[in-house]
C-alpha cells in the first residue's frame, strides 16, 4: 500500500501541473460583456443568437476533446472568443466555492461529470433557467425537469482489462472482491472525480454491492489514481491490469492500439451524463446558452459520437465498438438518493479504500 500511496502522489502531482498550464489567461472572469453581455440574467429558451463576446468553460473534459468542441462551436460562431478552464470535478467545485468566497464564479458555463453537483448549485440559485434548443429531441432522463441544466453524454463506469495480462476477465462488480484480484486494481479517486463520488453513491444504494461491498474491495489492495485518466493508462501499460473506468476512454485507447477491452458487469453499470449549465451571473448568457445548444445539437453530439462517447440523442448513431443503449444494463438509482448519500458514499470510499 506504500507503493500505491507513492504512485498516487506522483499522479497527483502530474495532475496539478497539467491543470496549471490548462489554466486560462488572467481575465478568466466570466466574459467580456460584448454585445450580448449587456442581456440580464433570467428565464429564457435556447436556439438564439450567440451574439459574440467572450464566455469562459469550467469543464472536466480531457482538453483535446475540449478544444475539438470549441474548433467546432467556432465554426458557427466565430465572434465569440471560449475560454477553457481543465480539471477535475472536485477541483472545478473547490475553484467555484472559493471564487463565491471573494464575489462571483468566474464561469459561464459549467460542464462536468455528475448531476448531484449541478442540484446543489441550482438549488443555491446559482444556475439560469433556460431550454436548450431541441431538447425535445434528448433523452428525457437527461433533461432537468425544471430546465437548470442539461445532460450531454451518456457516460458508463465499466470493468476494463488489460488483454496481454488477463484471460479471462471479471464478469461482476461482486467478482473484484476476490482475493485473486489482490494489488491487481486500480480506479478513480471519488474525492477529484465526479463521475466517481456519483458511482460510489450508486454502488452503495444497489442491493447486492453496498457498504460490505466497498468494504471488501478495500481489503484488495487498490490502487487508487487521481482520475480516469490515469487509471486507464495503468490498465493499458499492464501496471495494475484491472481497473473500474469510464468506458469512453477504453474505446480511445483500443483504437490507438493498447491491449484493453471491456467487461460489462452483470449487476449493470452506474452512468452519469456529464450535464452542461449556465450560470446566473453570467456575462453574456446569449453566448454561454448558444454553446450549450451546440453541445446537445446534431452537430455537437455528431462530433459526441466520433469522441467515443454515447449520445443524449437518439438520431446520431453510437461509437464503432459500442453496445446499443438498449442492450446495456444500467443502474437506475433516482437522483435525489444519489444526491442524499454521495458525501457518506465518498468517506466511506476514503475509510475503506484509500491508503
Amino acid at each position: 500500500m506504500k507503493a500505491a500511496g507513492a504512485l498516487v502522489t506522483t499522479l497527483i502531482s502530474a495532475a496539478l501541473l497539467l491543470t496549471a498550464c490548462s489554466e486560462p489567461a488572467a481575465d478568466d472572469g466570466g466574459g467580456d460583456g460584448g454585445p450580448a453581455g449587456d442581456q440580464e440574467a433570467g428565464t429564457a429558451s435556447g436556439g438564439g443568437e450567440a451574439g459574440g463576446g467572450s464566455i469562459t468553460v469550467y469543464t472536466s473534459e480531457p482538453q483535446e476533446k475540449i478544444d475539438e468542441v470549441v474548433a467546432a462551436f467556432n465554426e458557427g460562431n466565430p465572434d465569440v472568443e471560449v475560454q477553457v478552464f481543465r480539471a477535475g470535478t472536485g477541483d472545478l467545485k473547490a475553484r467555484i466555492a472559493a471564487e463565491l468566497e471573494t464575489g462571483e464564479v468566474g464561469a459561464d458555463i459549467l460542464l462536468a461529470a455528475d448531476a448531484p453537483t449541478f442540484e446543489a448549485y441550482k438549488a443555491e440559485d446559482l444556475l439560469l433557467e433556460y431550454t436548450p434548443a431541441d431538447a425535445d429531441a434528448l433523452l428525457e432522463s437527461v433533461v432537468d425537469p425544471e430546465g437548470y441544466y442539461v445532460g450531454t453524454r451518456v457516460i458508463p463506469t465499466v470493468i476494463a482489462y488489460n488483454t496481454g495480462a488477463v484471460d479471462t476477465p471479471p464478469t461482476s462488480w461482486a467478482e473484484l472482491t476476490d482475493p485473486a484480484y489482490a494489488g491487481q486494481l486500480v480506479m478513480p479517486n471519488p474525492d477529484v472525480s465526479g463521475a466517481a463520488a456519483f458511482n460510489a453513491a450508486v454502488w452503495l444504494l444497489t442491493d447486492g454491492l453496498g457498504e460490505d461491498w466497498i468494504r471488501a474491495l478495500g481489503e484488495n489492495d487498490v490502487l487508487v489514481a487521481e482520475s480516469n485518466g490515469p487509471t486507464s493508462q495503468a490498465i493499458a501499460d499492464g501496471s495494475r491490469p484491472v481497473g473500474v473506468v469510464v468506458d469512453y476512454l477504453v474505446r480511445d485507447l483500443a483504437a490507438q492500439g493498447s491491449p484493453v477491452a471491456v467487461s460489462y458487469p452483470s449487476e449493470g453499470v452506474p452512468y452519469i451524463a456529464q450535464p452542461a449549465a449556465v450560470f446566473a451571473s453570467s456575462a453574456n448568457p446569449a453566448g454561454a446558452q448558444a454553446f450549450v445548444d451546440f453541445l446537445v445539437s446534431t452537430e455537437g453530439q455528431t462530433l459526441a459520437v466520433e469522441q467515443n462517447y454515447l449520445p443524449v440523442r437518439a438520431d446520431v448513431g453510437t461509437p464503432e465498438g459500442a453496445p446499443s443503449m438498449d442492450e446495456l444494463h444500467l443502474l437506475e438509482v433516482p437522483l435525489e438518493e444519489v444526491s442524499a448519500e454521495q458525501g457518506r458514499a465518498v468517506d466511506l470510499f476514503k475509510e475503506a479504500v484509500l491508503p
